[in-house]
């Protein structure tokens, strides 16, 4: 089971069942990343005969990243690495995010804008072969916007989708999971302001998301935000699924300052 989309850019795996351990957002944070998976249960080997991570979870359990594994943090190539070489194996799938996308078109040549930490993942990349630099473009050149999964009763999405939209494909549906829906105005610090579509959110699929740090994970009508922003000091957090238990690693440092404060957590 190779995670691979359909034409539409999605990834519907309604067979596969948990356990699940959905990741949030990592940007970089490698070292947190290696502590929670251990946390986790996931045994991490670095195999220098392959140049692969060789990755055991517990049995029926697999990772599920939220993407944006890159940018902001020390150490974006080991995390691309590592979550590469899971999803390899199998014990792993992830979506894209949009500072994974900003990468992608990056590596593709594209006209982007090099800052909000891609400009750290870049001079990190230098330090690699062409042959991984080919290998995180096709990579990232491949992810699914959103993925779906227990029978249709878990989504995952970088910054969240709502339910008529699930399993649906096009730009605007595409922009949404990765950027999440905005009024088309900016904050007072530049920023697109965002609209909060889990507030109206009455789905029968938990859907979970990153993309926004909030300091606590945010439980909100059957939808949960996991960016607990491990780069900005916070944490790095995952939702065990069917099972809703939250497992949590204190960022090691702040490795970058988040112009926007945290949102606050509400009530389930």
């Amino acid at each position: 089971m190779q995670q691979e989309p359909d034409k539409s850019g999605n990834l519907i795996l309604k067979e596969l069942h948990g356990h699940f351990h959905v990741i949030g957002d990592v940007h970089g944070c490698f070292d947190e990343l290696l502590a929670l998976l251990q946390k986790l249960g996931y045994e991490v080997y670095d195999d220098s005969k392959t140049g692969k991570y060789r990755v055991t979870p517990q049995e029926g359990s697999m990772a599920v990243f939220v993407g944006d594994l890159v940018d902001r943090g020390p150490n974006s190539p080991e995390v691309l690495r590592l979550v590469m070489d899971m999803v390899e194996q199998d014990v792993a799938l992830c979506v894209s995010g949009n500072h994974d996308d900003k990468l992608y078109r990056k590596l593709m040549g594209r006209n982007v804008q090099v800052r909000h930490g891609l400009e750290l993942t870049v001079a990190q990349l230098e330090n690699y072969d062409k042959a991984f630099i080919d290998r995180v473009r096709e990579f990232l050149g491949h992810l699914p916007h959103h993925i779906i999964l227990d029978d249709g009763r878990l989504v995952v999405a970088h910054a969240g989708l709502e339910e008529r939209l699930h399993g649906r494909h096009s730009k605007s549906v595409r922009d949404l999971c990765l950027y999440g829906p905005t009024t088309g105005e900016l904050d007072a610090h530049g920023l697109p302001v965002r609209l909060d579509w889990a507030a109206d959110y009455s789905g029968v699929a938990v859907v979970v998301y990153g993309h926004t740090p909030v300091r606590e994970p945010r439980w909100k009508n059957n939808t949960i935000n996991i960016d607990t922003g491990c780069v900005f000091g916070g944490k790095l957090t995952a939702l065990t699924y069917p099972d809703h238990i939250l497992t949590t690693v204190d960022a090691f440092d702040t490795y970058a300052e988040s112009i926007r404060p945290f949102l606050q957590p509400t009530a389930h």
